[in-house]
């Protein structure tokens, strides 16, 4: 890709050695993704599958950031003026995710910095995912009248006992030693060796082995055990019996009941956020233990195409990012106003508008 293309579109594309490297450039904006950065993301990543020459790919963020999520500000002025884009956002974000999810190469994600949202979908679902230090990892969209999409139904439903059910409804940051727990990350390795492995990866000699155990060397000789005890991990007898209720209700009824301040933390955590947002992803995570990842999407598609044209996602990003009150006053404003029948509405198929998903090689899925 041209320097003024990369520059237009966000994203930095290009082959060293024998790696297809993706740079997430838009540093000013915390390379927050763009619908044409999905869609450079995707052609690079579809290019790369009959080019025997690129054996694996690596993504990174340029910056201090690896990528803040989605363009919050774009879907918010595009939603509010009518327009169509953040269901083409979502749509073409989801069949990227998944062709991720499905690609049939190496896919190395360096973790330097804020991962979270969109950033976790364009990472999470690789092969390889290398956290360092600095990460600072979140699906906190329960907070903004969203749902911690991109796949989490499908990641978060399968960390360990009920840690991704947790970090779904408190929208909590975790570090690296927390992401290599719950198998967020897949490896440690210190932000100043970060250029080194990157370097070591892009000299590699892939005609010394499978692709795979090249990769996997070349990683390993980096990779150390997360510097600190992961903070879930010492919480996790808590986390697991609190969260396995069968209801939001009951998981507040629990908090409720414990006589410690991390129990009424996490209560009032829960309680701030967006009453629909929470009782849907309650629902979403646990449907998507049973789902494959294809359903994971296609359900979360229904899922984002409901919040588009509600309230709460407006109001969310209005007290969190345009006029930074932080007090939206969600619609409804408490968890027994929204029932049943309101959230089963999320999860209702969408006809001839259901996501369809692309190809890795096969036939359409």
């Amino acid at each position: 890709m041209t320097g003024e293309a990369a520059r237009d579109t966000g994203v930095d594309i290009a082959v060293e050695g024998g790696c297809g490297v993706i740079t997430l450039n838009r540093p000013e904006a915390l390379n927050a993704l763009t619908l044409d950065m999905c869609h450079a993301i995707e052609a690079a990543l579809l290019g790369w599958l009959p080019d025997t020459s690129v054996k694996a790919v690596i993504i990174r963020g340029a910056g201090r950031a690896f990528c803040a999520g989605g363009d919050i500000r774009s879907l918010y002025d595009s939603g509010l003026a009518g327009d169509d884009y953040p269901y083409r956002f979502y749509h073409d974000e989801y069949r990227l995710n998944a062709l991720i999810h499905h690609y049939p190469k190496p896919y190395i994600a360096l973790l330097n910095g804020i991962v979270m949202g969109g950033g976790v979908g364009v990472s999470v679902h690789g092969s390889h995912r290398v956290a360092t230090e600095n990460i600072r990892f979140a699906m906190p969209e329960t907070g903004i009248g969203l749902f911690p999409d991109v796949g989490g139904s499908y990641f978060l439903s399968r960390c360990p006992g009920e840690t991704g059910l947790f970090l779904a409804l408190t929208g909590t940051r975790i570090g690296a030693a927390d992401a290599v727990y719950t198998g967020i990350a897949t490896d440690f390795v210190p932000a100043d060796a970060l250029d080194a492995l990157y370097d070591a990866l892009i000299a590699a000699n892939f005609a010394a082995g499978t692709t795979a155990e090249i990769v996997n060397q070349v990683i390993g000789r980096f990779s150390q055990p997360a510097p600190d005890a992961p903070s879930l991990a010492a919480r996790r007898d808590h986390i697991d019996r609190i969260f396995s209720g069968d209801s939001i209700d009951g998981i507040l009824d629990v908090l409720a009941w414990e006589s410690d301040e991390w129990a009424e933390t996490v209560r009032q955590t829960i309680l701030s956020k967006s009453p629909t947002s929470t009782k849907v992803a309650f629902r979403q995570i646990r449907k998507g233990a049973t789902l494959d990842f294809d359903d994971c999407m296609r359900m979360e598609y229904r899922i984002a195409s409901r919040f588009i044209v509600g309230a709460d996602f407006y109001e969310g990003v209005r007290a969190t990012v345009i006029d930074k009150d932080q007090t939206p006053r969600w619609q409804p404003g408490r968890l027994v106003d929204v029932d049943a029948a309101a959230v089963d509405a999320y999860f209702a198929s969408l006809g001839e508008k259901e996501l369809m998903l692309g190809s890795v090689g096969g036939t359409s899925r």
